[in-house]
């Protein structure tokens, strides 16, 4: 790889310091975690398992709705023209990834609602009293119930999927230029809902269901990552030197430490030991895989910025 870097690829980079975009980094770690929650809260829903009290369905849509709209703020203060941001509701451009975003964005939001619905905090319920009858509607229909969950798990997989192609649709960017992102994303997004799930659980046996599931997100995380960086290297010139940037360039150090050792292997590895009670679950190992979940947003995104097809 060293033979083919060029001199502009090699410039002074402090890849720590110097994360362009950390907005839109920190939005796609939190789209992709609340479309994580999403789904497993439509699951949980679906399997019936909201006859329990301690269901995670019932802490997860309030939560979601919460940490979304932190993600769009976020995007928000990203944006160069942030008076003209309602010009995305004016129009639906089908061939525009933004677009699809910006309405799937709009569509998640009542999806949310409609979950947390089922069974709201009791201070919601003081404060809002008249939600209380559609709350007793809602919950007391199956047929209504699993709709919610369907669509959660639906609107989560396109949120999941979208923040992936919001990158890859830029086809200036080589390091982005992969339809391999979505899957990535949206698995490193599964991934991560299912480690705080698994923290914030108070069903001992979700905490154990979700802890076995991210054991299988992470080892798929690291097999989709194999794969984009296969498809990086096997095509064009710019896309090898573009895969440099993580493989040995400036970004190497922080993508293999960070994403790869710290949020994915380490983690991995305890968290299947844990399963097996071989030792003690510990809350360090979701922590990490959220931290591995953002940094790996983060060094896509500065890296892949940097590259581009006339600078590499």
């Amino acid at each position: 790889m060293n033979e083919i870097t060029t001199t502009r690829s090699n410039e002074m980079i402090d890849p720590v310091m110097h994360i362009w975009g950390w907005e839109v980094g920190v939005y796609l770690f939190l789209g992709g975690l609340v479309a994580g929650m999403m789904i497993i809260s439509g699951y949980f829903l679906v399997k019936g398992r909201h006859t329990e009290n301690t269901c995670s369905c019932f802490r997860l849509p309030l939560l979601g709705f919460i940490l979304l709209t932190a993600g769009m703020f976020a995007l928000f203060l990203d944006l160069e023209y942030k008076i003209h941001v309602w010009r995305m509701y004016a129009t639906f451009q089908i061939a525009s990834p933004m677009s699809w975003g910006s309405w799937i964005l709009i569509l998640v939001y009542p999806a949310l609602f409609a979950n947390i619905l089922i069974r709201p905090a009791e201070w919601m319920m003081k404060r809002a009293p008249f939600i209380r009858p559609w709350s007793d509607k809602i919950s007391s229909i199956p047929a209504i119930l699993k709709a919610v969950g369907m669509t959660n798990i639906l609107l989560g997989l396109m949120l999941g999927i979208y923040t992936g192609v919001l990158l890859s649709a830029f086809g200036a960017r080589p390091l982005w230029n992969s339809s391999v992102l979505a899957v990535l994303f949206l698995v490193s997004g599964m991934s991560s809902a299912a480690a705080l799930v698994h923290m914030i659980a108070k069903n001992a046996e979700e905490r154990v269901l979700l802890a076995k599931a991210d054991v299988n997100f992470l080892l798929a995380e690291l097999a989709v990552i194999l794969l984009w960086i296969i498809g990086l290297i096997s095509s064009t010139e710019a896309h090898l030197r573009a895969a440099g940037l993580i493989l040995d360039g400036p970004y190497a150090a922080v993508f293999w430490v960070f994403v790869v050792m710290i949020g994915l292997v380490i983690p991995a590895i305890m968290q299947s030991l844990a399963v097996r009670h071989k030792i003690h679950h510990f809350t360090a190992f979701p922590v990490m895989v959220l931290f591995g979940s953002l940094m790996l947003r983060l060094v896509i995104v500065a890296a892949g910025q940097y590259s581009h097809w006339t600078r590499l």
